[in-house]
């Protein structure tokens, strides 16, 4: 095994709409034949955007040429606060590892990576959504479960 890691550029823009695609239908159980032809276009105009812009950063991992994981961070703006005067934020998402590739360490640095170069710009208020099976890799980096904050559903 010959693993490396890039970031990502606008020239892995199809590798990262279809990892999303991916992500989504496993961590919300839909299947193959559900229609994400809607949030595939979505996904692909944020990222063609948001890798300009600098909103977002993503990372690739390869075996040789072949594609195993990724992870990526959005960046945001809210008010500021006492605890983040700034008001950034960042928001990991889109972590994955192919299924063959899992439990060597992949995730945890493109986890890695991907906090290293948001405490670079200076933004120490990150978060993210777990999944089950993802949530013991989030806790072994330092991530803890937070129960105050709510949501307005559909």
């Amino acid at each position: 095994m010959n693993l490396t890691y890039k970031r990502a550029t606008l020239e892995d823009i199809d590798i990262l709409t279809e990892t999303r695609i991916e992500v989504l239908r496993a961590a919300n159980k839909l299947s193959a034949d559900t229609d994400m032809s809607e949030v595939e276009r979505q996904s692909y105009n944020y990222y063609q955007k948001a890798l300009c812009d600098g909103s977002h950063i993503a990372y690739l991992a390869f075996d040789e040429n072949h594609f195993v994981g990724a992870g990526g961070v959005s960046f945001f703006q809210v008010m500021p606060t006492y605890h983040n005067p700034s008001g950034n934020k960042a928001y990991i998402m889109n972590m994955y590892t192919n299924p063959e590739y899992r439990r060597l360490g992949i995730a945890y640095k493109t986890l890695d990576m991907l906090i290293r170069d948001t405490k670079g710009k200076g933004i120490t208020a990150i978060s993210l959504e777990a999944t089950d099976m993802g949530r013991p890799l989030y806790e072994k980096y330092g991530f803890v479960k937070k129960n105050d904050e709510m949501e307005l559903p559909e």
